[in-house]
């Protein structure tokens, strides 16, 4: 018997517990933030707060104010140093080391054991438990799961005090039993240089039988063309001809579709989508038909949500959930078990539809180009680039944009460095289509490229090969869960990257 079809009732009875969530999701906000305030009242945190006095999310709103990495950042040094009950009861011994800030190279997010459980861990089983009751021929649990994770170090020299990408904490405490399904083993799973991490990888992974992968598009396709390239076979599937499915997330699969479909030709191999950040597992793909992600509300994670236009403010709006709208771009603040308290994590959402809550990641808050008033947003360029693509037979690889405020001519706009991984029929032809794109998209860029006079047409530079990688390289974010900033406001790393094109 299949060992899929003994596991599968397990999840399904969470599956249910899902849709139940999803119809009653703004009770379960509000339960929610109730224990929360609970669980932390006795903490610094809590009783600089008057926590044990909070009875609404209106007092609590109130009370506490919305928070960024840098107000937050000298609870969690003390954390990091080993002190206790600072934002979250106990001590905290994981930190998840993501992106920087622009007065640090890196932040360090606390994960909590509670956290650990009650959202990364959960987050991962409700994945598969949506997966199996979609897909209800899999064999999933039939071979192994090819998991790609960065590494992690001692922290401060402290005892019982470690910091590592999320991928790496996830794979450190996961239970026992997991690792008998997925692989690398541990020793390799850490590895910390991504290049000899890829080849032993590659050459494990290679004679196994893996059924399903769960990484960064990225890094998981340079994984994949590895294997490729030291087998001497065409295609993955002929190496893993049980291979059914890949967990994504990260960074946007729009610029990976083609190049996943060319290596994998298999009509039985399936994509899905999640939204597992170093602050907290948001959501997944619920739905293979729908493009976009439910809202996972029954975890350790409350939300709040910052209008697009207000971030920034001095006072913005905040809503609760139930006080989102469709169709408008917010800022997702976030209280959690580890210990964030209306945090701004830096994503932009827009929802597509209430109870469930269903949405798509539109952006980052500081990931966008408005040097003119044309407020363009990741979602808006990748749509573009789409286009562009499917106009001119190309295939991106990486990119990046930012603003040319004013060249010696006098002239404003875009510049874009692309790597291709199949060039387009004409440059100029992309340049045109990804133009005309964005106009259609982007009101506010139309307008401001109506008769050249704001904006000029885009201008596009092609990368040399591996371009984008030498840069993280040279940063030393080379594979795990980094990746590209796509847009930027200003020209500090394109210009980076511009100079190493050279």
């Amino acid at each position: 018997m299949s060992i899929t079809s003994l596991i599968r009732p397990f999840f399904e009875r969470r599956y249910r517990q899902l849709e139940h969530s999803g119809r009653n999701a703004d009770d379960i906000q509000r339960q929610l933030l109730s224990k929360l305030i609970a669980r932390a009242q006795n903490t610094e945190w809590g009783r600089t707060h008057q926590y044990q006095n909070i009875t609404s999310y209106e007092e609590f709103a109130r009370k506490v104010p919305v928070n960024t990495y840098e107000n937050l950042k000298g609870f969690i040094d003390r954390m990091r140093h080993g002190e206790s009950d600072v934002l979250w009861p106990g001590r905290v011994k994981w930190y998840a080391k993501s992106s920087g800030t622009t007065n640090d190279k890196s932040k360090f997010i606390p994960v909590s054991a509670d956290g650990l459980q009650d959202t990364h861990y959960a987050g991962g089983k409700d994945v598969v438990a949506c997966y199996l009751h979609n897909y209800p021929k899999s064999k999933l649990f039939d071979g192994r799961a090819l998991i790609l994770g960065g590494s992690h170090e001692q922290n401060y020299n402290v005892p019982e005090s470690l910091v590592g990408d999320l991928s790496a904490i996830l794979i450190e405490n996961i239970h026992p039993m997991a690792n008998w399904v997925r692989t690398p083993g541990k020793s390799v799973a850490l590895l910390s240089d991504f290049e000899t991490k890829r080849d032993r990888i590659a050459r494990i992974a290679m004679k196994q039988k893996v059924t399903n992968l769960s990484g960064v598009p990225s890094w998981m396709l340079s994984v994949l063309s590895h294997m490729l390239e030291i087998s001497g076979k065409k295609y993955v599937t002929d190496v893993w001809p049980h291979l059914e499915v890949f967990f994504h997330g990260g960074v946007a699969f729009t610029p990976y579709r083609n190049t996943y479909h060319e290596i994998i030709p298999s009509d039985q191999m399936h994509y899905m989508e999640t939204y597992n950040a170093s602050e907290g597992f948001f959501g997944l793909q619920s739905d293979p038909g729908d493009a976009a992600m439910e809202l996972m509300v029954n975890y350790g994670v409350f939300y709040e949500f910052i209008p697009l236009e207000d971030v920034g403010k001095e006072n913005p709006r905040v809503v609760p959930i139930w006080g989102v709208e469709t169709g408008r771009n917010y800022a997702i603040v976030i209280s959690t078990t580890c210990g964030l308290w209306r945090y701004q994590i830096g994503d932009t959402v827009k929802f597509t539809s209430l109870r469930p809550y269903k949405f798509f990641i539109s952006g980052r808050t500081k990931s966008f180009i408005n040097a003119f008033g044309e407020e363009l947003i990741v979602d808006n360029a990748e749509k573009g680039l789409a286009e562009a693509c499917k106009e001119t037979g190309a295939e991106v690889k990486e990119y990046t944009a930012a603003p040319i405020f004013m060249d010696a001519d006098a002239k404003c706009r875009h510049q874009w460095v692309i790597e291709f991984r199949t060039q387009p029929d004409s440059l100029e032809h992309f340049a045109d289509t990804l133009d005309r794109a964005l106009q259609k998209i982007n009101s506010d860029y139309e307008a401001k490229r109506s008769h050249d006079i704001t904006l000029q047409r885009l201008e596009i530079m092609t990368a040399r090969e591996n371009l984008f990688d030498d840069w993280l390289k040279g940063k030393g974010k080379l594979g795990g869960q980094h990746k590209i900033p796509r847009l930027a406001n200003d020209r500090k790393i394109i210009d980076e990257i511009i100079q190493l094109n050279q």
